[in-house]
């Protein structure tokens, strides 16, 4: 909105204002909205699940809302980028229902919205984009048909919805993970020369979870519980879509894969197959750290965070270099 009514010899102002007033927006917003919240009831086999008895739960609905209003303010919006917005928006409330309801709901249910959300996502991503994608490490780039790609892209953004919602369980985890992925993939946005508009978007989400971050650090205040966690995924999922190579996302969130996705294999096995396949293992991982090796949550989220920095430069490096 904004952006419309200033000179662009003024875009960098505006750029440099937007993130000012996201985090601040955020800060104050979470202050002001986090006693309206739904209480966390504790979660009955996660480790130190008692702690976070009674604290609020669903500030996913806050911060998503300061960054999808900063988004309208400053950010020149196109009718592709309004939609995946709207979509960002739609898992955030399908959590926050989850979060606030008196029974958790199920996991088809909360499957079954996450596959249509993904369904509308792949189509109009397909609407809006080639149905290409590049091999970034090796320089080449692959055409697939339609109905195929929306397959994988759907796969890819139901993954990414579930398994970010899956390693939100330990103070400052999922929110700092994050911000490492959207920030390396922010730097292959500058370099790739992806629009501006997408470039400006990431890096808003960025400032919006660092402003709940304020709050989440160990010993944290509140939870941003299937709100946050959800809508994160589905970012995330576009941000590898608009960079054209959607394959970057298994180095790029490779610890957000692993500590959520691990939990979905051994469960679905066990479901379907009955199957107890790594039995030894504790899922989340983030869980088996805590309680198997010792690990303090803070140790767990610095521990992590180092890997997937190291990972992120790495993919950086090799593309860029």
């Amino acid at each position: 909105m904004i952006y419309y009514i200033i000179n662009e010899s003024f875009t960098n102002i505006i750029a440099f204002v937007s993130i000012l007033f996201a985090f601040a927006f955020t800060i104050a917003a979470i202050a002001l909205g986090k006693n309206l919240l739904p209480r966390d009831a504790g979660r009955a086999y996660a480790i130190n699940g008692s702690k976070s008895v009674g604290k609020p739960r669903g500030a996913g609905m806050i911060f998503i809302l300061t960054f999808t209003v900063t988004c309208a303010l400053f950010v020149n919006l196109s009718a592709e980028l309004i939609i995946y917005l709207i979509l960002v928006l739609a898992a955030m409330l399908s959590g926050y229902l989850d979060d606030s309801a008196s029974s958790p709901w199920g996991n088809l249910k909360k499957g079954l919205i996450d596959l249509a959300i993904s369904v509308m996502a792949a189509v109009t991503y397909l609407h809006y984009n080639p149905n290409t994608f590049d091999l970034a490490f090796f320089g080449k780039t692959v055409t697939l048909n339609p109905i195929i790609y929306a397959i994988l892209i759907i796969i890819l953004i139901w993954v990414s919805i579930n398994v970010t919602n899956c390693s939100d369980g330990v103070d400052g985890l999922c929110g700092t993970l994050s911000v490492v992925t959207l920030a390396s993939v922010y730097v292959l946005f500058k370099s790739f020369n992806i629009e501006s508009a997408y470039r400006h978007t990431v890096l808003i989400m960025i400032v919006c979870i660092l402003g709940y971050l304020w709050f989440n650090a160990s010993p944290s205040k509140l939870l941003m519980g299937d709100a946050g966690s959800r809508a994160i995924g589905i970012f995330i999922a576009f941000t590898f879509l608009k960079l054209h190579a959607p394959l970057l996302y298994i180095p790029m969130a490779l610890i957000i894969i692993l500590d959520g996705g691990l939990g979905l294999i051994k469960v679905s096995f066990m479901r379907f197959l009955h199957i107890n396949l790594m039995k030894n293992l504790r899922t989340p991982i983030h869980d088996h750290m805590r309680k198997n090796k010792d690990w303090s949550d803070t140790q767990v989220v610095f521990r992590f965070t180092i890997i997937q920095v190291i990972l992120g430069l790495a993919v950086i490096y090799g593309l860029m270099f």
